[in-house]
């Protein structure tokens, strides 16, 4: 029931002390020096293995953006059989999984084929215990000349509009001049309603067309 009258407004206050609830940011050079700090204690404790995880290289999701690549979540089951690459294996050795994505066309299975098989061939794999050799494991004379900056990180995804997927196809789009562009022809909506038209009134036309020309046949008759 709304108020009448030229009465008290009831039980509110207009001093929120707003100040003493807005939040500020000074905090943010030593926010990105701890940051850091954690990237670096991280890249030692995982040692010798990549920081990152290797992952697969998908197009954006609509028609606006379905031009560009990047980053996905994991590689399929499908991929990484391709590759020889065993499902349960690939977590432990830096491979992103995504048991849920699937292909959808040949080409960005070859591409991330071939970027599984690329991983897979600068991979090496320690041994669990000195000494003793597995059948996935590296060779000794690999393990031996391992060099230090050879597992820092994972292959990057280049830029989205000179991606090359190792297919020779070069995705994205380059820009071009309006006088380069495909002159169109003079008219063209005019000559599209006209066939649309043709189109819609064929049975009608066909039929007083008929209707027609039997009349004209009575009459001679």
């Amino acid at each position: 029931m709304a108020i009448k009258h030229n009465n008290a407004v009831p039980h509110n206050h207009f001093h929120k002390d707003w100040q003493r609830r807005v939040r500020v940011h000074f905090d943010q050079p030593g926010r990105k020096h701890r940051r850091r700090e954690a990237r670096l204690a991280k890249a030692v404790k995982v040692a010798p293995r990549p920081v990152d995880k290797l992952k697969p290289v998908v197009q954006c999701p609509t028609n606006k953006y379905n031009r560009r690549a990047r980053v996905g979540r994991g590689f399929t089951v499908l991929e990484l059989k391709e590759a020889g690459i065993p499902r349960k294996l690939a977590p432990t050795v830096g491979i992103s999984v995504d048991h849920r994505r699937t292909n959808h066309n040949q080409e960005s299975l070859t591409a991330n084929v071939a970027r599984l098989k690329a991983y897979k061939a600068r991979l090496i794999l320690f041994p669990r215990k000195s000494g003793q050799h597995k059948k996935l494991d590296s060779s000794e004379s690999d393990v031996k000349g391992i060099s230090d900056d050879s597992t820092k990180t994972v292959s990057k995804l280049a830029s989205a509009f000179t991606i090359d997927f190792g297919t020779g196809i070069k995705h994205g789009f380059s820009e071009i001049k309006s006088g380069d562009m495909p002159k169109g022809e003079e008219g063209a909506y005019k000559k599209l309603r006209e066939l649309r038209a043709d189109a819609r009134y064929a049975g009608v036309r066909e039929k007083r067309a008929k209707a027609k020309a039997e009349a004209e046949d009575a009459k001679k008759k």
